[in-house]
């Protein structure tokens, strides 16, 4: 299986932050970000990831905020490691594709080949007026812009042949402009002459991971992911949605074994599943209802729940069509499903939400999860998973040390690095570069 360390605050759970560490170090300190990134290279993942969000989010006040800007952070732990694959966050809505591209075709060179871009449209709150929009634009629109984004993104880092650079210096001839190509793009949202302005990366292009999960989102990742981060609550669902992703892949002409699809796992380990239930229970006494309540209504892109009461069970009702919802679609669909199902009430959704915000959660012993992980990869519902520690990094220690020798010992994940490069890492070939080909030189 693939292992993704995905690194957020002190810990994926609400109240990770008041809990005890073993450092000062803040979410400004890179050193806390290497220590991170080293013991998951010690460790043989994959890969680790870093999220994003464009403003200052609504609870700001009552949890962990203000991490580093996450090409800035790769770049700088491209130098603390030295084969793990370094997954950045960054939107195709507020930016523009030359930069962005020059940006990651830069990255994949500082870190020789292991740099992987995680493709969002920016559904969060505010940020779209930090951009100097007047409001959110619509889901159908941002997703439209990343189609034509990514397509641009894609000739630009291939408007270099990969021998284009010849460096002949007896001959005085550097680049072989004939090598070198304009994209002369031009579409309803970006206008992009071309070619970028430094040669192809090592991977001929950073490793495309997308998380969305609504039907744009699906589409979106079915042409071009590699890697998918999805969120589910339980196996059969995660087993229904992996099936219809590689459908929906293979009718692109895609292998049945793309995209990669790693599910959120965030695991309390306890050396018994009592233990673990009393970190479960005492990470969730420390979360405030208030910020759990409006981090629902961020979920449902500002919908007022001032007026439902905490322990009054839930229904459909209480929730607007998830459909119409424009900032992250999938989750709100997957929070209205979950109300279907259990009828939970208000104080025991917001717990749920506040472990990993709709991703699998489970409290037990090393075992139990290694169990879990086992059977949702055995099944198809999983290539792996995106490790989500509810506490950063005493969690991700115990998963480290507890963990992932149980997955060797069954023969699940790797006892050695095969690779150097994230493709390597992921099994994916490196593009063919279809502008220019061997018999064209």
């Amino acid at each position: 299986m693939h292992l993704n360390l995905f690194v957020l605050g002190h810990g994926h759970h609400e109240s990770a932050w008041r809990q005890p560490r073993p450092n000062a170090l803040g979410l400004t300190d890179v050193a806390y970000y290497a220590q991170l990134a080293r013991k998951a290279e010690a460790a043989l993942f994959d890969s680790v990831f870093f999220a994003d969000a464009l403003a200052l989010g609504y609870e700001a006040a009552h949890t962990a905020v203000g991490g580093l800007e996450p090409l800035t952070l790769v770049a700088a732990l491209a130098q603390a490691t030295e084969r793990i694959g370094l997954i950045a966050t960054a939107s195709t809505t507020h930016t523009e594709p030359f930069n962005l591209a020059r940006q990651l075709a830069s990255l994949d060179h500082l870190t020789g080949g292991r740099v992987g871009w995680n493709i969002v449209t920016s559904w969060v709150q505010g940020a779209a007026e930090n951009f100097g929009h007047a409001g959110q634009i619509d889901h159908a629109e941002r997703y439209a812009r990343a189609h034509e984004f990514l397509e641009v993104a894609l000739k630009l880092w291939d408007s270099w042949a990969d021998d284009a650079v010849i460096d002949d210096r007896a001959a005085g001839r550097y680049l072989r402009p004939d090598r070198i190509r304009a994209i002369d793009h031009v579409g309803p949202y970006h206008r992009v002459a071309g070619p970028l302005n430094l040669p192809r990366g090592p991977q001929g292009r950073p490793v495309l991971v997308q998380a969305g999960s609504s039907e744009s989102g699906k589409s979106f990742a079915a042409q071009y992911a590699e890697a998918v981060f999805t969120a589910h609550l339980d196996q059969a669902r995660a087993l229904a949605f992996t099936q219809d992703l590689k459908a929906r892949a293979a009718r692109f002409g895609r292998s049945h074994a793309l995209p990669i699809v790693l599910p959120g796992i965030s695991p309390v380990i306890g050396s018994t599943e009592a233990e673990a239930q009393r970190l479960w229970t005492e990470l969730n006494a420390l979360t405030d209802p208030e910020v759990g309540r409006a981090r629902l209504s961020h979920r449902f892109g500002g919908v007022d729940f001032s007026h439902l009461p905490l322990d009054r069970p839930l229904s459909p009702a209480d929730f607007p069509d998830p459909r119409s919802v424009q900032a992250a679609q999938s989750r709100a669909v997957l929070i209205t499903d979950l109300v279907a199902r259990e009828r939970p009430t208000l104080r025991t959704l917001l717990q749920q939400l506040a472990g990993a915000r709709g991703h699998f959660t489970l409290a037990g012993t090393p075992g139990q999860v290694a169990d879990a992980m086992e059977a949702w990869v055995r099944s198809g519902a999983a290539d792996g998973f995106n490790v989500m520690p509810p506490v950063l990094p005493t969690q991700f220690d115990v998963f480290v040390e507890q963990v992932v020798p149980l997955l060797q010992q069954r023969g699940l994940f790797r006892r050695a690095y095969a690779a150097d490069t994230l493709r390597g890492h992921y099994g994916l070939a490196r593009p063919v570069n279809p502008f220019f080909s061997a018999a064209r030189a």
